[in-house]
């Protein structure tokens, strides 16, 4: 067996020991008290919930997703292009430039849709 077949299998058995013994050592040395209240179905303390399941959600919710992606993109394809800035030279810092436009035009639509007011 090569050296590179030996470290990813001892890799993978690490991976799975040590969840593993986690997860035994908390079930042998955790306090275990069932009580009513952890029993119920919603542990939040309310005993009538009131309302649909099919209820419709703010806007808000869903501005505030688009809000995370714009900047998760931003933040995937910007790393890359610091990192070899200097060899795309100008036409890769126009492209950039570009593309944090279509950003920033993303980030005032939410602005004016007043996802971040939470009134």
């Amino acid at each position: 067996m090569t050296e590179l077949a030996f470290s990813f299998i001892a890799i993978i058995l690490i991976a799975c020991a040590i969840p593993t013994i986690i997860l035994l050592l908390s079930s042998f040395l955790g306090k275990k008290k069932d009580t009513i209240v952890k029993m119920e179905s919603y542990e939040s303390g309310v005993k009538n919930v009131v309302g649909s399941v099919k209820e419709r959600f703010s806007i808000r919710f869903y501005l505030i997703a688009i809000l995370f992606i714009v900047f998760d993109v931003e933040t995937v394809f910007m790393f890359p292009w610091a990192v070899t800035f200097k060899e795309l030279g100008f036409d890769g810092f126009v492209s950039m430039i570009i593309f944090i436009g279509i950003l920033l035009a993303g980030y005032i639509y939410i602005i004016r849709k007043g996802a971040l007011k939470w009134d």
